[in-house]
Parts: C-alpha cells; sequence; structure tokens
C-alpha cells in the first residue's frame, strides 16, 4: 500500500481532541469549496442559457445566414434575385446545413381605425420553416401558403396587436410609401410573443406574393435566400462554405453581422462569467492554503516523528496533499449537488422569474453542459492542488527534534 496515502486516511479519520479549534476553521475552507463550484455552476448555466436563447430568437427571425444580392437599396429592401439558382434548394444537402427557404421584405405602415404603427412585412413562401414561430404563437396558427393561391393572411406580434388593439381575424390595411401609393387589406391570422422588442415592434409574416405584386416583381423574384445551420457554433465556417457554393454574385451575411449589438452584448457575458469563475477559484484556494497551513500546524508532532522514522520531505509533503485532495474533492462533491440541484429546481419548477420587457425572456434561464462541469469540477481540483503545493514546502522547515518537544 502507498506509505503517504495510508497515513493521510489515518489522519483524516482520526479524532484528535486537540483540534476542537482549528476544525471549524477547516470546515469553513470545506464549505468555501462547496459554495465556491455551486457560484461557478450556477453562473455558467445561467448565463448559457440566457445566451442559448437570445441567439434561438434572434435566429428565429433572420436565419444563420442570408443570401442576397450586392446591391442593397436600404436595411430592409434590397434588388430582387431569381428565385431559381443552382444551389436552391439543394445546399440543403450540405453537411451542416438544416434549411434554406426564400423571402422578400418590404416596409409599410399597419393602419387600423385607432392607430397606426411602421412595420416590416417579410414575405414568405410554402417552404418557410414554421418551427420557431409555432414556439411563440399565442393565438391562431401558421398561414396556408400555396403557390396557386394567394393568403391574405398576417402574423402580428402581440406587442402591435396590443398596440393597434387586433384580435385573431381582425382585419387591417397596410400601406406603402411608394410611387404611386398602394395599400391592401390583410386579416390577423395569428399572434406570436417573442419577447424581443427589435423584433415585436415591426416583423410581420405575409404571403410572399403580396411583396412580389407591390414591388412589380415576377413570381420568380425574391429579395434573397435564409439558410438555418444544424450548429451556430459552426457558423463562421459553414459561412465560407456556402459562399464558395453560390459563387461571386451574391453576398452573404451572418447573422452576427446583421445584429451586431445584440451579439456583441452576449460575448461580454463571456467575459464576466470568466471573472467570476477566476475570483471563485482564487477564493477557494486562498482558504484551502489556510486550511492546510492549519493541518501541518496541527500535525507538528507527527510531522517530527516521521522525519525521526526516517521519512523524507517529499513523502510527507505528499501526506498532506492527499490530505487536501480529500478536502477539496469534499467541497466538490457537496458543491455540485448544491449547484446542480439548484439549476435542476430552476429547470423544471421556473421558480425565479424576469420581466420580459427587459431580459427578453420571462424566467431564468438554465442550460446545463456536462462538458464545462467537469472542465469546472477537474480545473478547480487541478488548481487548487497546485496552489496547495507552496504551503506543504513548510514542512521541510520542521525540525524532528523541535517538532517532538513541540506541544
Amino acid at each position: 500500500m502507498n506509505f503517504e496515502l495510508f497515513i493521510a486516511r489515518k489522519i483524516i479519520r482520526a479524532k484528535n481532541p486537540n483540534s476542537k479549534g482549528t476544525r471549524p476553521i477547516i470546515n469553513i475552507a470545506t464549505a468555501s469549496i462547496s459554495l465556491g463550484i455551486a457560484v461557478m455552476i450556477i453562473s455558467l448555466a445561467i448565463v448559457t442559457g440566457f445566451q442559448n436563447q437570445i441567439k434561438n430568437k434572434v435566429i428565429g427571425f433572420g436565419s444563420h445566414i442570408q443570401i442576397t444580392s450586392y446591391d442593397i437599396i436600404n436595411t430592409v429592401e434590397s434588388r430582387p434575385i431569381a428565385k431559381q439558382q443552382k444551389f436552391y434548394p439543394y445546399i440543403d444537402t450540405v453537411k451542416g446545413v438544416k434549411h434554406i427557404q426564400y423571402y422578400a421584405t418590404k416596409a409599410g405602415i399597419l393602419k387600423t381605425q385607432d392607430d397606426i404603427q411602421g412595420v416590416v412585412l417579410k414575405g414568405i413562401g410554402k417552404d418557410f420553416d414554421w418551427t420557431f414561430f409555432k414556439q411563440k404563437m399565442i393565438e391562431g396558427g401558421a398561414l396556408q401558403l400555396s403557390d396557386s393561391s394567394k393568403s391574405n393572411g398576417i402574423i402580428i406580434s402581440k406587442t402591435i396587436a396590443q398596440k393597434l388593439k387586433l384580435r385573431v381575424g381582425d382585419k387591417a390595411t397596410a400601406h406603402f410609401v411608394q410611387d404611386p401609393p398602394r395599400a391592401r387589406r390583410f386579416f390577423v391570422n395569428g399572434i406570436y410573443e417573442s419577447g424581443m422588442e427589435k423584433f415585436d415592434n415591426s416583423i410581420i409574416l405575409v404571403d410572399i406574393q403580396h411583396i412580389q405584386k407591390l414591388n412589380n416583381w415576377t413570381e420568380k423574384q425574391i429579395s434573397g435566400f435564409e439558410i438555418i445551420l444544424d450548429n451556430y457554433s459552426e457558423l463562421d465556417n459553414m459561412d465560407e462554405i456556402i459562399f464558395n457554393h453560390i459563387g461571386y454574385e451574391f453576398r452573404t451575411s451572418k447573422i452576427t453581422e446583421r445584429n451586431q449589438e445584440i451579439f456583441s452584448w452576449l460575448d461580454l457575458l463571456d467575459k464576466n462569467v470568466y471573472i467570476i469563475l477566476i475570483l471563485m477559484i482564487m477564493v477557494a484556494g486562498i482558504n484551502m492554503i489556510s486550511a492546510l497551513l492549519i493541518l501541518i500546524l496541527e500535525r507538528t508532532n507527527m510531522i517530527g516523528m516521521l522525519k525521526a522514522l526516517g521519512a523524507e520531505n517529499q513523502s510527507v509533503r505528499k501526506i498532506f496533499l492527499y490530505n487536501a485532495a480529500y478536502l477539496v474533492g469534499k467541497g466538490l462533491f457537496f458543491g455540485n449537488i448544491l449547484g446542480l440541484g439548484l439549476c435542476l429546481g430552476q429547470l423544471n419548477f421556473q421558480v425565479i422569474k424576469l420581466p420580459q420587457e427587459s431580459y427578453y425572456i420571462n424566467c431564468v434561464p438554465i442550460k446545463i453542459d456536462i462538458l464545462d462541469t467537469l472542465i469546472i469540477n477537474f480545473g478547480t481540483f487541478g488548481l487548487c492542488l497546485f496552489m496547495l503545493l507552496i504551503p506543504s514546502y513548510f514542512v521541510a522547515k520542521i525540525s524532528p527534534v523541535k517538532s517532538i518537544q513541540f506541544n
């Protein structure tokens, strides 16, 4: 059996009557490890969950990558491109591409008898992926679209519905500032709520045939294509692959480029989490250094006896490092139970609510990543042990003769 590990186990199990004053300090150090790892797990789960939800909402309105003409009229409208392309719809067979759909956008003013609202009408076709909007739909349903007939239904947000006092089935007129001015009569087919004020204040879904007619386009002309990917983490790589597939005639734009302010804000959250993680590990490490020094002072007699019997400094250091590793492991164990328990409670019961108008979501989001949790645990364990190497060298300073006399 490993000699150092054997002695360390005896120290852990032993009940020393002289350690009544030091034991609370060691317990506090262990508790600091538990609280530190719990805070790290919860912080990372909240930030990851928050970023995931916000990203999904932004992507739901605009997809991961858009393919458009280089000739952009303004931020809403662009020159038309042909729907018939060599990459459509075959590009969805490329690994990493989940779906491709065509669209067209046009700015307008939605008017009722009581009020008006500036909006952006997003024209969609029968290939539109309704997954996101069906999740956010609170009244009504999706548009029934086909190439043979034109739907007069629209999907509006709860925000627009409240401002214009509209319900499902109500009619509203959209006016378009162009030469000559035009208007279209629609009825509300569905109402969604995403919580993203930037989009809820303006985005309306309509049949793309209305946009084509208003712009004097043919049925084979559109604003562009939207591509939904399997994995957001592959965005940069897939943007390059897709650009190579479509050729130099068109441009691609990533969701991060079209919504820079949102994604810059999300990136800033990552930096805040890293600062929290570093501070928690430093606090836990400093507490464990104090605890190990106390353990060494408490066992000075034993250190002297071991040295007198021929034990080397390195062996004695290992004994206390094994002891410290046990305390760190104990703290990590209870910290994981606390942190993961609170995360699972919030995930399943949504105990803590948030004002959606401020945070874009109605409760504290949680996303538990097993890999991140393991990295935090092993990283904390390794860094704490590395920091504990410093106080362990005090063992070499202890003289066998003086320590045996020490009481």
